[in-house]
């Protein structure tokens, strides 16, 4: 057998990160062990979306943990996708911060800009409960990157095959957890068609091409 040396990329800053999620899920899961129950099984029951979501608290402490967990494991992702993809020409941690900003720029931006549109469209309590939503899914779907993204640094080698089926399997996943927000709200949704197809333009597929700019130049 002949030895093959092994290239140990140092990485320490992105260990920190996983221990910051880790942290954020478990402060989650000490201060609001009902509402974290409810959520990790989001999957086979909607008690956490129908119960939760009536509060009408889309920036509910809970949700706030679990949206500071999917912009780090969202971004740290992406800084997988960028590494695999793109020739890193400066520091590792500068990318992953420059990911992050946008990612996290994002997030505030769209939830601000539905915001403002239910006050104009006095649809306050509809949207939040929209932004409620969408955030519990999301967030559930961030822990599944949380733990993809572990073993890409720390057991697999990445390959464009593997890359591209979790972030497959996560685009499906938010992408039926839109439909299943829309066909809640589809008595609304049919009543104004027009505005929809806007919103979706503008602020469902335009920022993520956004985003992809951001990152990429």
């Amino acid at each position: 057998m002949q030895a093959t040396e092994r290239i140990y990329e140092y990485q320490d800053w992105i260990t920190f990160l996983f221990l910051a999620c880790f942290i954020l899920l478990v402060l989650a899961k000490i201060l609001f062990p009902q509402r974290f129950e409810e959520f990790i099984s989001l999957l086979n029951s909607g008690k956490f979306i129908a119960f939760k979501g009536k509060e009408n608290k889309a920036f509910h402490a809970f949700n706030i943990l679990l949206l500071g967990l999917q912009a780090i494991s969202v971004s740290i992702f992406l800084y997988i996708i960028y590494r695999y993809f793109w020739e890193i020409e400066t520091s590792p941690l500068i990318i992953f911060i420059r990911i992050f900003t946008a990612y996290f720029c994002l997030i505030l931006i769209k939830a601000g800009i539905e915001k403002i549109i239910g006050n104009i469209f006095e649809i306050d309590d509809k949207m939040d409960y929209y932004i409620f939503q969408k955030f519990s899914y999301r967030n559930f779907i961030s822990i599944f990157l949380l733990f993809a993204s572990l073993f890409l640094i720390y057991a697999f080698h990445p390959t464009a095959l593997i890359i591209g089926l979790i972030g497959g399997s996560a685009i499906i996943a938010n992408a039926i957890g839109l439909i299943v927000i829309y066909r809640r709200n589809q008595s609304v949704l049919s009543a104004n068609w027009f505005y929809f197809i806007l919103y979706l333009c503008a602020l469902e597929i335009a920022p993520y091409l956004i985003l992809y700019k951001l990152i990429t130049n």
